[in-house]
């Protein structure tokens, strides 16, 4: 089965779920092996495949399988570690906004939100979605009681990465997402703002939630990030405070990013998830 397909104006495209599964041979990469080194040899196999296809057509892509990669790598360590959280992997805002996971009281809360932002003043509230939330294990055991490990790559189980955050749909209460990570196989200058900017939304979003529901002492909700290779002026620039938390003399500053993580292959993956997904 081939992973390219030709787009009507005859442009190569690649098909990237097609493409992961069969250039990983079905299975997961070796725990030590660079991921991007990995995904440079999946770019050269494709080229030579079919040489039409652009950079910018496999850039596209990377992404991907970045996160496919990490998604798969996350959910083993869950089912291997019975108390570790599970991160979940997200679509983009355009199609299910993260707000949604929560029940129907606090979704509702953030609609209100929405709107007196609007009717108040000329601006909206917009947001995207982290590229992972990371879930409360005592949820996940309701919701899914009975995960099984991801050892074969194929369509069905990157459907099934895909689209796992459905089954969390209105499901959670306040103290049920413990946080989000922003993924990025590299970190380009307009990538660390645009991860502090979500990180500090996040944030504020959930304090007002804290808020409205007048809870105190609250757990406090994280947000991390990750790429294939972080540099000292990446960790610089992501020490950002978190706008809401400077707002009052009476909150302590908050971190919009808690921590930086490089994460390159699965065995450093498995090292970030310990440290990160256990309560």
């Amino acid at each position: 089965m081939t992973y390219i397909r030709i787009l009507k104006d005859g442009k190569s495209q690649v098909i990237k779920d097609l493409a992961f599964s069969s250039l990983l041979n079905n299975t997961l990469p070796d725990q030590d092996k660079s991921i991007r080194e990995l995904i440079s040899e999946f770019d050269k196999a494709i080229q030579l495949t079919d040489p039409s296809v652009t950079k910018d057509a496999l850039n596209n892509v990377h992404g991907d399988w970045y996160e496919w990669l990490l998604a798969i790598a996350a959910w083993n360590y869950c089912v291997d570690n019975e108390h570790a959280n599970l991160v979940l992997l997200t679509p983009n805002i355009s199609q299910f906004t993260i707000a949604k996971l929560y029940n129907e009281k606090l979704y509702g809360l953030i609609l209100d939100l929405r709107q007196k932002v609007l009717l108040s003043s000329s601006v909206q509230l917009i947001s995207s979605n982290p590229d992972f939330v990371i879930i409360d294990r005592s949820l996940v055991n309701k919701i899914i009681p009975n995960l099984t490990k991801i050892t074969t790559i194929d369509q069905n189980e990157i459907i099934k990465i895909d689209q796992a955050h459905r089954a969390f749909e209105g499901e959670c209460d306040f103290d049920d997402i413990i946080g989000y990570i922003s993924v990025k196989t590299s970190f380009r200058p307009d990538r660390r703002l645009q991860i502090s900017h979500e990180g500090s939304l996040m944030k504020a979003i959930y304090t007002h939630l804290q808020t409205r529901e007048w809870i105190l002492n609250p757990k406090g909700i994280k947000y991390y990030a990750m790429a294939t290779k972080v540099g000292l002026p990446d960790r610089l620039s992501l020490k950002t405070v978190a706008t809401h938390s400077i707002t009052s003399v009476q909150s302590i500053p908050q971190a919009a990013v808690d921590d930086v993580f490089e994460v390159d292959t699965m065995r450093q993956a498995q090292i970030v998830f310990e440290r990160i997904l256990n309560p």
